[in-house]
């Protein structure tokens, strides 16, 4: 039976967001249940995608790629796929209507990371569309389940909130990026002089678009609204400690949140959650 299938493919990415990151896992669970498997099965397309991209050095990165592309528009044509990733996200696709143009644009930023290594401000912000933001849309797909007037409503402060968090983990990863990558994401920073300055203004984007993405996460559901708040309240205390370090700093290290911080939280964010439900 498929159905089984499905429960495994199901299970393949479960089991791929809570190995690649723990501050996610501890906020689909604070989704409610119906949502978990959904987006689950969202981060591990992309999180698939951006291994190929960012870790098998050793391989043919762009074949790689290419070959997954193919296999994910396969999935979506023929409704299943034997990469059980792909099975659960083609699944997910068709049930909540992802539109085909945020799996492209997704795909196409990841191929940016193949041979672009120096950034203009429009490409720039291009990636960041496709890494992040759009994710976040489909993401907002799941959450408003077909209301397309919440989801119309919503998503300017999800792509708001994608775009946050990735730049948050560019500044927490500009070592590994630029020194072992090659990757200059910051438009017009010369990393290798790296100020204070540099520092501040791109903490000063971040900080914006935080701002525009808080409207956006009390507007949400009550089913998902605790969940994407405990992401943005775990990347709120990421951000302030790495506006607390010198630039040289973050060049040297990379700031990390304890998992026994981020549980604490978790439930900081479950007991008292700032009245967020009631807003």
């Amino acid at each position: 039976m498929k159905s089984l299938f499905d429960k495994v493919s199901a299970g393949c990415s479960k089991l791929t967001t809570e190995a690649y990151s723990t501050s996610f896992s501890l906020g689909i669970k604070l989704l409610d249940k119906k949502f978990h498997g959904p987006i689950y099965a969202i981060y591990g397309f992309v999180r698939f995608a951006d291994e190929i991209v960012d870790s098998f050095h050793e391989y043919d990165k762009a074949a790689l790629l290419r070959h997954f592309r193919e296999e994910t528009y396969k999935a979506i044509t023929d409704k299943i796929s034997l990469n059980p990733i792909l099975n659960s996200f083609q699944s997910v696709y068709h049930t909540f209507n992802i539109e085909q143009e945020l799996v492209d644009t997704f795909l196409d930023s990841m191929e940016m990371d193949l041979h672009q290594h120096f950034y203009t401000r429009s490409i720039y912000e291009q990636y960041i569309l496709g890494s992040a933001e759009v994710v976040g849309l489909m993401c907002l797909k799941v959450f408003t389940e077909g209301n397309d007037a919440i989801y119309n409503q919503l998503r300017t402060p999800a792509m708001k909130l994608g775009a946050a968090f990735q730049k948050v983990n560019f500044l927490r990863d500009v070592k590994a990026d630029s020194q072992q990558l090659g990757r200059h994401y910051f438009p017009l920073v010369n990393l290798e002089h790296f100020t204070n300055g540099d520092k501040f203004a791109i903490e000063a984007e971040i900080s914006a678009d935080f701002q525009a993405a808080l409207t956006g996460i009390f507007a949400l559901p009550l089913s998902s609204r605790k969940g994407v708040y405990l992401a943005y309240a775990y990347y709120q205390v990421l951000f302030k400690k790495i506006k607390s370090l010198p630039a040289q700093r973050i060049m040297n290290e990379r700031v990390r949140v304890p998992n026994t911080q981020k549980l604490g939280i978790m439930l900081q964010t479950y007991l008292f959650p700032f009245n967020l439900l009631q807003q």
